[in-house]
């Protein structure tokens, strides 16, 4: 059960830390200030959970590795993040519909994960609800106002789902390490969560007169370990300072 809850921390924990450094890269490049703002401070509280999730994944390994460690000394192929989440931000329209993807996921998975009866996760789940249910605000109501805005904002917006829609399926990915939790009721179902995922996606897409794709595309492999060329980029950046200077501390 240890080994199957580090997977399932390091799952979560891997998401937010891979998506909050995504999201800082517009730190100075958002395309109004308020934007900039924004988008800093979502990137902060991902930041936040992913300590908190690696951080308690640190102690149920028991192999003295703290959240620093795991955040910054993994290979790649360790790492357990969904594909979507290490994609590039591209214009804003990318950035904002990868957001809400991965939001309208999250949300419904840890208003379940409250329910954990791993007193810890359940509280992890419980404050980093709060922030999530802004930012799938925030991101359900940039959509639609790019979609249903100018011609070239919904031009745009529509060829972002034309490109992200196909990596959505990994978010609700499940295999053995979920059937054990699920099990002795640590972790949620999955197959519940995604059907509130359409929901909200299918109401969003209404409202922002979005279409969605014709093909039935899916890429998936971040869950096992397998990532696109995007991610060693990613890492190349955010363990730098780690690897240079080994064992420093702010």
């Amino acid at each position: 059960m240890q080994e199957a809850l580090f997977q399932y921390l390091l799952r979560l924990g891997d998401d937010s830390l891979i998506l909050g450094q995504r999201l800082s890269e517009w730190c100075g490049h958002g395309p109004i200030l308020e934007e900039d703002i924004a988008l800093t401070n979502i990137s902060l509280d991902l930041i936040g959970q992913a300590t908190s999730l690696l951080k308690y994944a640190g102690e149920v390994e028991g192999k003295g590795r703290s959240e620093d460690q795991l955040a910054f000394l993994r290979y790649e192929n360790e790492y357990v993040n969904a594909l979507i989440v290490e994609q590039p931000n591209g214009h804003f329209g990318d950035t904002i519909l990868r957001q809400f993807f991965f939001d309208a996921f999250r949300k419904p998975l840890l208003e379940r994960l409250i329910l954990s009866k791993d007193k810890q996760l359940s509280a992890i789940a419980e404050k980093s609800l709060k922030e999530t249910r802004y930012h799938l605000k925030h991101s359900s109501e940039w959509v639609i106002r790019l979609g249903d805005g100018t011609e070239e904002s919904h031009i745009k917006i529509q060829e972002s789902v034309e490109t992200l829609m196909r990596y959505t399926s990994e978010l609700f990915y499940e295999d053995k390490v979920d059937a054990e939790l699920q099990k002795i009721g640590v972790a949620c179902s999955l197959q519940e969560v995604k059907i509130e995922w359409d929901k909200t996606v299918k109401d969003v897409f209404h409202e922002a007169t979005l279409k969605f794709p014709e093909n039935n595309w899916k890429f998936d492999g971040g869950r096992q370990g397998r990532h696109s060329e995007h991610m060693g980029y990613i890492l190349a950046d955010m363990q730098y300072m780690q690897r240079a200077y080994p064992n420093m501390e702010w």
